[in-house]
């Protein structure tokens, strides 16, 4: 698995544990609102982050989503 691959399940875990939702519930939300693609191409400035800013920077990402400012 390459390195983005290895982050964006990274990603994926830890905004199920912060959230306390399934791997379903998780991947729903994230394909609805491109997430995968953000965490993939956002993967350099992201990683070097802390799991709990990764996980409200992809709430800030949703919400600018849902408000089509995206």
């Amino acid at each position: 698995m390459t390195n983005e691959g290895n982050f964006l399940t990274y990603a994926i875990e830890q905004y199920k544990f912060e959230k306390n939702m399934s791997g379903r519930q998780v991947m729903d939300i994230f394909s609805k609102y491109d997430v995968l693609e953000y965490i993939y191409t956002s993967c350099d400035p992201l990683h070097e982050n802390k799991a709990k800013y990764i996980v409200e920077d992809i709430d800030i990402y949703i919400e600018a989503y849902k408000a089509n400012l995206l």
